[in-house]
């Protein structure tokens, strides 16, 4: 699992592997909680443990490393 360094924060921002034939997209994970979100619109894709309030915070971490995450989609993805 690829993870893409230097966001700071509690969180984890990920790729898994086998992802890649899907559309842009980042995992991101704190302790047990994971969610999934498509990058191109920025939305939501799947949440598992995470509230409301953390999904908010959450997208407002990718949107702001936006370019840095699909530079690391595109590096690992090709």
């Amino acid at each position: 699992m690829p993870a893409i360094k230097n966001i700071p924060g509690p969180y984890r921002f990920f790729f898994y592997s086998f992802d890649c034939n899907e559309p842009e997209h980042v995992h991101v994970q704190r302790e047990n909680k994971v969610c999934k979100y498509w990058l191109r619109p920025l939305a939501l894709g799947r949440n598992d443990g995470f509230s409301a309030r953390e999904l908010n915070s959450i997208r407002a971490d990718v949107a702001g490393n936006i370019e840095r995450i699909l530079e690391a989609w595109h590096e690992h993805c090709g």
